[in-house]
């Protein structure tokens, strides 16, 4: 199955920094990674933050840069169609591929994804950058689906990078809470005052969003249900290679063939996946 945007889904993109794409990939993309979430969390590996190791319950686990050496991940992103949909959505002329992040939450996680935006936490700057949040089970809102403040992308304001929920020992304590930016104002406490919106979801459907977008989510308040989900990130045409204090150093200039403030154009690194 190849899906394309319709002109009302770009639109969206555009005007509200988020859009919702129903049935966004094959169905057999979504069996195989679930059966990779089931295997992350039993084996996981080197970039992993989880807040309850083991347990079926009031777990938040993530994981990310898998690509380079798993199969499933890197045959998803050459052949899913997403870097396609990302291209269409950013108005981009390619895509090229920064990295994954595989995103679960177990039946009763309290823990809710603080609002924030990507941007500062990424070592690129540019308005053609996205994520693609694909679900992998179904969950609503109030089991930890996505919400968005529409049109929060369009100021361009920089927020502070912050350690999600304050753990001493979350692995990204050494790159977050600089200084620089502003703060991310208290959306939770004040929904009132922002045009929140967010996306039930079903598996095979995902939400692309800009890296310039508020967002966040709540915990899962299921008792029997896991929410999964996979994001993939994506450089459109204007994406310019920016590592500065407080970014992900996953990947550092040491690990590239660009220079700071030129386009990322380093196949190793962050392939070009579209046009083919």
């Amino acid at each position: 199955m190849t899906r394309t945007l319709s002109g009302i889904e770009i639109e969206r993109y555009q005007s509200d920094g988020v859009a919702y794409l129903p049935q966004a990939v094959d169905p057999a993309w979504v069996e195989r990674l679930n059966a990779l979430v089931d295997e992350q969390l039993s084996h996981p590996g080197q970039w992993v933050n989880d807040g309850n190791p083991g347990q079926t319950r009031d777990r938040m686990f993530t994981e990310r840069y898998m690509w380079q050496h798993n199969a499933t991940i890197r045959d998803y992103i050459f052949h899913s169609g997403c870097a396609a949909l990302a291209a269409q959505a950013m108005q981009s002329s390619s895509a090229r591929f920064y990295f994954d992040h595989l995103l679960v939450k177990e039946p009763e996680t309290a823990a809710p994804t603080p609002w924030h935006q990507d941007i500062p936490y990424w070592p690129f700057r540019g308005n053609q950058i996205c994520s693609i949040w694909l679900a992998l089970t179904e969950t609503t809102v109030e089991e930890s689906a996505m919400e968005f403040v529409r049109g929060s992308h369009a100021a361009r304001t920089y927020y502070r990078p912050q350690v999600f929920n304050a753990r001493k020992d979350h692995p990204n304590q050494q790159w977050t809470g600089v200084d620089g930016g502003e703060p991310v104002p208290d959306i939770e406490g004040n929904r009132g005052d922002f045009d929140i919106v967010g996306f039930d979801v079903k598996p095979g459907d995902a939400v692309i969003f800009s890296a310039w977008t508020l967002h966040g989510a709540r915990g899962n308040n299921s008792a029997n249900k896991r929410r999964a989900a996979l994001s993939t990130r994506w450089l459109g045409d204007d994406a310019r290679w920016w590592p500065h204090p407080g970014s992900d150093p996953t990947v550092s200039q040491d690990d590239v063939n660009v220079q700071p403030g030129a386009y990322p154009a380093d196949d190793r690194v962050f392939p070009r996946v579209w046009p083919p």
